[in-house]
């Protein structure tokens, strides 16, 4: 039986590198970001696999286009077995001294509002299934607070890891589980809304978006009786 994943942020990084890891092992995986470009970029990295992706652009900020974006996929795909809260935004000017109220409430909108509309979305489904899989990936920003991250942003991952929390405390009798992953520094396009951007020799010390995708899948092949509730990972 092919099983269905829907990955957030799937249009670079990290839900890049898991969706591709996913299509790779056999698994049909609808392909979620705002910018349609990026989301088939995505899909012709995969070559030729056994199932095609779902290409569906959706603002996961928006409620009401979540809403929309489920009903789509549940019309195409069926049944999610497996969700993948992998979208995240920054900004250059990120300290409390210069954070802008668009920038705080654009990060707390894509970074959790976003995660926690996909859960609702798809959490019924799974509740009442009685399995299921929802992997957030947050950042060791949401373990502890640095100037590097800024507050908007650690306060959109430590908010993230309570929701992780939230859904095992609740969930775990109905066969739903949830991970949350605190990677360290990745070399992802995120670096570029650093306020300083960094060296080529700096990115070759970070984590790669496949060292992440290889940890959301250990949490999702793992027998459905265990439950990896935290992992964090960072460089060597």
């Amino acid at each position: 039986m092919i099983k269905t994943a829907v990955i957030t942020g799937a249009g670079s990084g990290v839900g890049r590198a898991v969706a591709l890891r996913l299509a790779r092992d056999g698994w049909h995986v609808a392909l979620l970001g705002r910018h349609v470009e990026t989301l088939n970029e995505t899909a012709a990295l995969a070559g030729e696999v056994a199932q095609p992706f779902a290409i569906i652009p959706c603002d996961i900020r928006d409620a009401a286009a979540v809403a929309r974006m489920a009903e789509r996929v549940a019309a195409e795909l069926g049944e999610v077995e497996l969700l993948v809260n992998a979208a995240g935004t920054n900004a250059p000017r990120r300290s409390l001294e210069v954070l802008s109220l668009f920038d705080y409430t654009d990060m707390l909108n894509t970074n959790l509002n976003g995660a926690y509309y996909c859960v609702q979305a798809f959490l019924p489904g799974m509740r009442r299934r009685g399995s299921g899989t929802i992997v957030n990936i947050v950042s060791d920003a949401g373990k502890q607070a640095s100037p590097k991250a800024g507050p908007a942003y650690v306060m959109s991952k430590f908010g993230l890891a309570g929701l992780t929390q939230s859904i095992n405390a609740e969930e775990r009798g109905n066969g739903v589980r949830a991970c949350a992953i605190f990677p360290g520094d990745i070399d992802t396009p995120l670096l570029e809304k650093r306020p300083q951007p960094p060296t080529d020799e700096a990115r070759a010390r970070m984590l790669r978006p496949d060292d992440v995708a290889e940890c959301v899948l250990l949490c999702v092949n793992l027998p459905p009786h265990a439950i990896v509730e935290e992992l964090v990972v960072r460089p060597r």
